[in-house]
């Protein structure tokens, strides 16, 4: 039985992707017109198959290859190998060790107070730019991202004699190398004098680490060194470490304020959670941060509607059968985690913010794969951990003190950018907020909810 899909066309789909707005767009039409098994055609990959039901796809959930063309446009960033494709064998030993690191509370404490200092820097802006009009959230928090996994990667602020020529450079790199059309550098030597730079800095942390005897395993560069990894792949780590996360935390960050401030019910309710758990601190402290259990109900519903990373792909290295249909061995599946996002049969009115979605009476009652903001399988993101531990510091800290209104007549856009983008940043206005009264007494509970969270 073939598989259900629309016409191939002579251009390899790039103008039927370009017609419905973006890759993320067009699968959300595929999927509503055919089903949640798709065959289309892929720009860059040839032909792929879609598949945006959650149960489905458990049979793939094995599958450790992507297609290599899809991650070309990485090559500039690796001197050894590239990373993101290495076969299962290597692939499988190179994860544990990374999720050694990235996965352990050890290296997310080592570095919280850093991470706290840099979001209560661009607080403390914010609250000075306060009527002076709207603030460009995903402008300033993708800096964020990008200074805070740059400090994490080398090593912590020891590691960094110029964190801004750092984030300098590697925004050089991307912009360069990693253009939106994925074509040649614009300006090849500035792009490989920014990333020589970057090479030279890693270079540095090594050296460091290997004169002191450090052998830290909560360090990304100490426990590579201590693998006995050579310096070319280390640096590639580094570096596509850099790029897997620059922009992750901040467009979470900023997708979630621009929901609470179209739903002030949800925001009220935090800045009460945090006003109960921070007091009159600045931000939580690294266990407080377990504690602030509805702000995390909060950024799991705006991944879902917002997730950072719109799709992902996988090859099959055997034959599948999914849904009733045969998938050859050497097939590009596509992983449409926005249209698996808005699956009405596992979300009941899928484009609507609800945060009680994510209460565990609720989820309980869903697929596993029915939310996959970091991706699923041996090839998921081995940094989800620290992305959300950074990502729930920086809305505590920005909650505790603001409270963030739509910008009057500013459209959001979500587009494609490697992560779900808006087109014109979100723009929105800041206000200081006044600490709520704090609350002896349990809020009332939504359905399904634990009183823990409001302790």
């Amino acid at each position: 039985m073939r598989i259900p899909g629309p016409e191939e066309r002579d251009d390899g789909g790039v103008g039927a992707v370009a017609a419905a707005g973006g890759l993320h767009l067009y699968q959300l039409r595929l999927h509503a017109e055919y089903g949640p098994v798709v065959r289309f055609q892929l720009p860059g990959a040839g032909t792929a198959v879609s598949v945006a039901d959650p149960v489905l796809l458990e049979a793939t959930a094995h599958v450790d290859k992507r297609p290599e063309r899809l991650f070309e446009f990485l090559a500039p960033l690796c001197e050894a190998e590239n990373l993101q494709v290495l076969n299962a064998a290597e692939h499988g030993p190179w994860r544990r060790l990374l999720l050694s690191v990235f996965a352990g509370r050890p290296s997310h404490e080592r570095h919280y107070a850093r991470f706290t200092a840099l979001a209560t820097e661009l607080a403390d802006r914010w609250a000075e730019q306060a009527g002076h009009g709207p603030v460009a959230l995903q402008k300033d928090l993708t800096s964020l991202s990008l200074r805070m996994i740059c400090e994490y990667a080398l090593g912590g602020a020891a590691g960094l004699a110029d964190p801004e020529r750092v984030t300098a450079a590697f925004e050089v790199v991307l912009s360069e190398y990693l253009g939106r059309d994925r074509g040649a550098p614009r300006d090849g030597a500035s792009a490989a004098e920014a990333l020589a730079y970057l090479r030279g800095v890693v270079d540095d942390v090594i050296a460091a680490h290997r004169a002191g005897g450090r052998t830290d395993r909560s360090d990304l560069i100490g426990a590579l060194v201590e693998a006995g990894e050579r310096p070319e792949r280390i640096r590639d780590t580094v570096m596509v470490t850099l790029l897997a996360a620059h922009h992750t935390t901040g467009v979470a960050v900023s997708w979630t304020l621009h929901l609470l401030g179209l739903n002030p019910a949800a925001a009220d309710r935090v800045a009460v959670e945090l006003d109960r758990v921070v007091g009159d601190r600045v931000a939580p402290d690294f266990a407080g941060l377990r504690r602030l259990t509805y702000l995390e109900l909060v950024l799991k519903e705006s991944m879902r509607l917002y997730p950072p990373g719109p799709y992902g792909a996988r090859e099959t290295t055997e034959h599948l059968v999914l849904g009733g249909y045969e998938v050859p061995a050497g097939t590009t599946i596509f992983y449409p985690f926005w249209a698996l996002h808005m699956n009405p049969a596992y979300w009941p009115e899928p484009r609507t913010f609800r945060p009680e979605r994510f209460t565990p009476a609720e989820a309980a009652g869903r697929p596993r794969f029915a939310y996959v903001p970091f991706g699923l399988g041996p090839r998921g993101c081995e940094g989800s951990g620290l992305a959300m531990v950074e990502a729930e510091l920086v809305l505590a800290v920005l909650l505790k003190r603001f409270r963030f209104r739509p910008a009057p007549g500013h459209e959001v856009t979500p587009v494609e950018r490697f992560v779900l983008w808006a087109a014109d940043d979100i723009r929105m206005i800041v206000e200081p907020r006044e600490p709520h009264a704090v609350r002896r007494e349990p809020l009332p509970a939504q359905d399904g909810e634990r009183d823990a969270w409001h302790t």
